[in-house]
């Protein structure tokens, strides 16, 4: 087992106690590191979890679009089980998009946590050349860090106003079953997919970015 599973087993296991200290970031990050767990470990891994999320996050909301475009072209058959579809992936494609924001702001919470760490214990360096050489790698570190979340938040930003038109949309077809709810959803097909291209297209290079970051800071020793 490579460093990085060892590293990602033993988070797992993990007693549930300490998994509530996760309300109390500073309680939480000194119990975990108590076990050998340091906080560029813990944000390599969620950075892993955030990437995940978006993959998971862009396979929805292909597929929520994929039954959006077949419902436009609906030429029989029950209504109420369409909408109940559009109303599935709707509501699938809102949570992942809730899991993505709730991983950024996970990544956010312990990397302010590592940089001021880092910070501080460079006034506690006697060595220059040593001290030089961390503070080059926590600006190269913390630089790398802005392109990733400013790449996540990007993507982020552009779920909302596809989840707002979807909401819309199943809405509409709720309280309207026939064709001229049908053919509301036609008129916003060409809308929805630039906007969903526009997300996948962001949400690719948000997860290159996670990538290059991992392997920048690198996983546990």
């Amino acid at each position: 087992m490579t460093d990085h599973l060892q590293f990602v087993a033993r988070l797992r296991l993990l007693p549930l106690l300490l998994l509530t200290l996760a309300a109390c970031s500073s309680a939480y990050y000194k119990a975990v590191e108590s076990l050998g767990f340091h906080k560029r470990d813990i944000l390599v891994h969620r950075v892993e979890k955030a990437r995940d999320s978006q993959e998971e996050a862009k396979t929805q909301f292909k597929n929520a679009l994929d039954r959006f475009t077949a419902l436009t072209g609906f030429k029989g058959g029950s209504l109420e089980e369409k909408y109940r579809e559009l109303d599935a992936q709707y509501e699938s494609s809102k949570a992942r998009a809730d899991e993505v924001r709730k991983r950024i702001d996970d990544i956010e919470d312990v990397s302010e946590a590592l940089f001021a760490e880092w910070e501080n214990e460079l006034s506690q360096y006697q060595n220059a050349s040593l001290k030089r050489s961390s503070q080059q790698k926590l600006r190269a570190t913390r630089q790398r860090y802005d392109q990733l979340i400013a790449a996540m938040k990007r993507a982020e930003s552009k779920m909302e106003p596809v989840l707002l038109t979807f909401r819309d949309q199943v809405l509409f077809l709720k309280h309207n079953l026939n064709a001229q709810a049908i053919a509301s959803l036609r008129g916003e097909l060409d809308s929805l997919q630039t906007d969903i291209s526009a997300l996948i297209k962001s949400m690719e290079a948000s997860i290159r970015e996670a990538d290059e970051f991992i392997k920048s800071v690198g996983g546990p020793d």
